[in-house]
C-alpha cells in the first residue's frame, strides 16, 4: 500500500510487529462496522497480546481503550468544551495566531520550513490554550508526545520514561487546578469528582494525555501533509486560491483523500462473538484493525476514489473516526485546518515548493504520517 492507493476488498490477514495476527477491514462498510458494532471491543485489545505496531500500549484506562459505558462517561465529562459554540468562541484566538504565525514566516523571507514555521506551533498553542498548558511548557509537550507515537525505540523505556514525565506533570498541573482553578478544560476535568462523576485520578490523566496527543499531534500532521498534497497537484492548490470559499469542502477531500495512519494497527478491537462483515467472518476473539485509509478510497462508495476532487456532493469519509470513537476534537481541528488553508491561499496564493515533492521527507518511526519538514517558497 502506498499513498495514493490502497487495496480494498475481503478481510485480509495481517501479521504484526506485536501480538501476532489480525484480520484488516478495508471496505467502508467493513471499517464503519468495526468502529460501530459493539461486539468489536476496543477494551479488550488494551493491555492484552492483541496485535499492534507499537512496543508500548499506552490506551488502558483512556478515553481511546475503553468501551461504552465507561467511554460514554468518560467522553460526556470533555464533550462540552468541543462543542459548536465553544469551539467557535476559539475562532479569533486561532485566527490571530495563524496571522502572526505568517507575518513571521513572511518576514524571514522565503525559502521558510512550513512544518517548522506554522504546522507545528499552531496546534500546540491552540490545544495548551484549551487545556490550561503554560505556553512556556509547550516545547516540553512537543518533546513527550513525539516519543509516545514512536513505532520501535531502541529500549522501550524511553516511551514509558516520556509517559511517566508527561504523566508527572499533569499531575501537578491537575493539583494547581484544584486549588486554583481556571478557564480551562483541565479544571472542568480535575472538578468532575466533585459533581458525583467519579472521575479516578487514573483516568484523569490519561485522559488528559488523549486530549494532548489528538489535539496537537494530529493536526500538525495534517498541516503539513494537506499542504503538500495540495502543492504537488498544483491545479488543486489555484482552485483554492481562485475561490477560497472551497477550504471547507477542500478540507474534508483532504481529510479523505489524505491519510495520517503511517501504518495498519490503529484502535485494534477484538471480537466478543463470531460475527459476519461484507469481506468475511471474524470468530470470537480475533483480532481486526479497521484500515481507515482504505475506506476512504473504497470506489464503492466515492466516485473516482483516488482523485482530490472539492465538489464531492456527498464525502462520508471515516477521517476523524467513526461511532462511539469518532473524534472529539474534530470541531476544534476543523476550525483550525480552516483557519491556516484560508489564510495561506489568500495570503500567499503564489506558494509552491522549494524541493521536488518525493524528496520531501516523512518522520521516521512514528504511527502517524507526518512530515519532517516542508520547504516552501512564493
Amino acid at each position: 500500500m502506498n499513498a495514493t492507493t490502497y487495496q480494498v476488498g475481503p478481510l485480509v490477514r495481517v501479521t504484526l510487529p506485536h501480538g501476532g495476527d489480525a484480520w484488516l477491514a478495508t471496505t467502508h462498510r467493513d471499517v464503519r462496522a468495526v468502529l460501530s458494532d459493539r461486539r468489536f471491543s476496543r477494551a479488550a485489545a488494551v493491555g492484552t497480546a492483541a496485535p499492534r505496531v507499537t512496543p508500548v500500549d499506552h490506551q488502558g484506562g483512556s478515553l481511546l481503550g475503553l468501551d461504552p459505558p465507561d467511554h460514554t462517561r468518560l467522553r460526556r465529562l470533555a464533550a462540552g468544551a468541543f462543542t459548536a459554540r465553544r469551539v467557535a468562541a476559539h475562532r479569533a484566538d486561532v485566527e490571530a495566531a495563524v496571522t502572526a504565525l505568517l507575518d513571521d514566516m513572511v518576514a524571514a523571507g522565503p525559502p521558510a520550513d512550513l512544518v517548522a514555521a506554522l504546522a507545528w506551533p499552531l496546534p500546540i498553542a491552540v490545544i495548551c490554550r484549551v487545556l490550561g498548558v503554560p505556553v512556556e511548557d509547550q516545547d516540553l509537550f512537543r518533546g513527550w508526545a513525539g516519543r509516545l507515537v514512536a513505532l520501535t525505540a531502541d529500549d522501550p523505556a524511553t516511551i514509558t520514561g516520556a509517559r511517566g514525565s508527561l504523566d508527572a506533570y499533569l499531575a501537578d498541573l491537575v493539583a494547581q487546578r484544584r486549588i486554583r482553578p481556571a478557564d480551562d478544560l483541565v479544571s472542568v476535568l480535575a472538578h468532575a469528582g466533585d459533581r458525583g462523576d467519579r472521575l479516578t485520578e487514573e483516568e484523569l490523566i490519561a485522559f488528559i494525555v488523549t486530549l494532548l496527543i489528538a489535539g496537537y499531534e494530529t493536526t500538525a500532521d495534517h498541516i503539513g501533509n494537506f499542504t503538500l498534497a495540495l502543492l504537488s497537484e498544483r491545479e488543486r492548490w489555484d482552485e483554492l486560491a481562485a475561490d477560497p470559499h472551497l477550504v471547507p469542502a477542500a478540507v474534508e477531500e483532504l481529510l479523505r483523500h489524505t491519510p495520517l495512519e503511517a501504518e495498519v494497527g490503529f484502535f485494534t478491537r477484538v471480537a466478543t462473538e463470531d460475527v459476519v462483515l461484507d469481506g468475511g467472518v471474524v470468530r470470537a476473539g480475533e483480532a481486526v484493525i479497521p484500515r481507515l485509509a482504505a475506506a476512504n478510497r473504497d470506489a464503492a462508495v466515492f466516485d473516482h476514489p483516488d482523485r482530490l476532487d472539492f465538489t464531492r456532493a456527498v464525502n462520508p469519509h471515516v477521517g476523524f473516526g467513526y461511532g462511539a470513537h469518532h473524534c472529539i476534537g474534530a470541531p476544534l481541528a476543523r476550525l483550525e485546518l480552516r483557519a491556516v488553508f484560508t489564510a495561506l491561499v489568500r495570503r500567499l496564493p503564489g506558494l509552491r515548493l522549494a524541493v521536488p515533492a518525493d524528496s520531501v521527507e516523512l518522520l521516521p518511526n512514528r504511527t502517524m504520517r507526518g512530515l519532517r519538514s516542508l520547504p516552501v517558497g512564493w
